[in-house]
C-alpha cells in the first residue's frame, strides 16, 4: 500500500511522529508539492494525505491508483469531492480534532484585547514602571468580560466550546446557527442582525459557504457597537477585509483579530496589514502540538477504517 503525503511540514515540521501511519504502508512525506509535481508525486500512489494542497479533476484523471484521499484538516474544499466520487475514491477528513485550541485561540485574542498584557509587558520592560510615581498605571482601558455579550455565529462544536469558557467568565452567551442545537448553558438565539447590535464581541465559527462568504461587510460592520470587538478563527472568506479596515480607520469597531486571511499566505496588499486595533497571527489555532498529535492519530485511524472496510469520516 504506498501512501504519500503531499505536504506534511504544516502537521508535522518533525516534532511529532508519522509512525501511526507508517504502519500501515509504505509512505513517502514531502514537505511541501508545488503544483507541477503533485501529479508526478501521487500518480502511482493507493492513498494520499493532504492539508492545502488542491486534488482536481484533472489530477485525479491521471492517477489511476488512487483509491482514498485523507484531509489532514476538517476543511475539504481543495479536493474535487465530486470527481472523486466519479472514480470510486473516498475522501476523508479529520473533524472536531482542534475544537479546544480554537476556542483557547478565540479567548487568547480576546483577553489580549480586554488586557492589553502584551503592551503593558513591554512598557514594564522599557523602563516606565521603575519611573512611575505610583504603585501601578494603566496604558489604556481594561475591560472585565463579566456581564458582556459575546456573540457565537456558528454554533458546532467549537462554537459550543466558546460558550462553555465564555459562560466560565460570567458572559452572556448569544448565538446565531443554522438547525436544531441545544442550548444546555442557557445560550439565546438571535438572527444575524440582533447578533451585531447587541454584542461587545462577535467570535466566528462557521464554514465558508455562498451564504456566509463576506458575512462581515459594511452593513454588518455598521450594527456593531463602537466598544465592540471581532474575532474570526473560522474562515477569511467571512470577512471582508477592506471593509474590515476602514470600520477600523474610524473606530467604528474597538478592534479586530483574525487567525485567518482571504488569501493564505496573507498577500502582500492585504488591507488588514498594519491596521489599528488589530491583532493577526498566522494560521495558528489549530496548531498546538498536543492538537497535532491528535490529527496525525486521526488520520491514521481513518486509514486503517478504510482498510477494513468500514471507512469514516467520509465527505463524498
Amino acid at each position: 500500500m504506498k501512501i504519500t503525503v503531499l505536504d506534511g511540514h504544516a502537521a508535522n515540521p518533525g516534532d511529532v511522529s508519522w509512525d501511526a501511519i507508517r504502519a500501515l504502508g509504505d509512505v513517502t512525506v514531502y514537505d511541501r508539492t508545488p503544483r507541477e509535481k503533485i501529479i508526478e508525486r501521487i500518480a502511482d500512489s493507493d492513498i494520499i494525505l493532504l492539508n492545502k494542497i488542491p486534488i482536481t479533476r484533472d489530477i485525479v484523471a491521471h492517477c489511476p491508483s488512487l483509491r482514498y484521499i485523507g484531509v489532514l484538516a476538517t476543511g475539504y474544499n481543495v479536493v474535487d469531492t465530486a470527481a472523486c466520487r466519479e472514480k470510486g475514491i473516498t475522501v476523508t477528513n479529520i473533524p472536531a480534532y482542534s475544537t479546544e485550541a480554537v476556542a483557547q485561540h478565540a479567548f487568547a485574542f480576546l483577553l489580549e484585547f480586554t488586557n492589553r498584557v502584551a503592551a503593558h509587558s513591554a512598557s514594564v520592560h522599557d523602563g516606565d514602571w521603575t519611573k512611575c510615581p505610583d504603585f501601578c498605571y494603566w496604558l489604556s482601558p481594561l475591560t472585565e468580560l463579566r456581564g458582556k455579550t459575546i456573540g457565537i455565529f456558528g454554533f458546532g462544536t467549537i462554537g459550543r466550546k466558546v460558550a462553555e469558557i465564555a459562560h466560565a467568565f460570567g458572559m452572556n452567551v448569544i448565538v446565531r446557527t443554522h438547525g436544531e442545537r441545544s442550548y444546555t448553558g442557557g445560550e439565546k438565539a438571535v438572527s444575524t442582525e440582533a447578533l451585531f447590535e447587541q454584542s461587545d464581541v462577535v467570535t466566528l465559527h462557521a464554514p465558508l459557504t455562498a451564504e456566509t462568504e463576506n458575512l462581515v461587510n459594511e452593513t454588518t460592520l455598521a450594527l456593531m457597537k463602537p466598544t465592540a470587538y471581532l474575532i474570526n478563527t473560522a474562515r477569511g472568506g467571512l470577512v471582508d477585509e477592506r471593509a474590515v479596515r476602514d470600520a477600523l480607520d474610524a473606530n467604528r469597531i474597538a478592534g479586530y483579530a483574525a487567525d485567518v486571511a482571504r488569501d493564505e499566505p496573507m498577500s502582500a496588499d492585504c488591507p488588514l496589514r498594519n491596521a489599528p486595533n488589530c491583532l493577526i497571527t498566522p494560521h495558528i489555532a489549530w496548531a498546538p502540538r498536543e492538537t497535532r498529535e491528535r490529527l496525525l492519530a486521526a488520520a491514521a485511524e481513518n486509514i486503517a477504517a478504510f482498510l477494513r472496510g468500514k471507512p469514516q469520516n467520509v465527505v463524498n
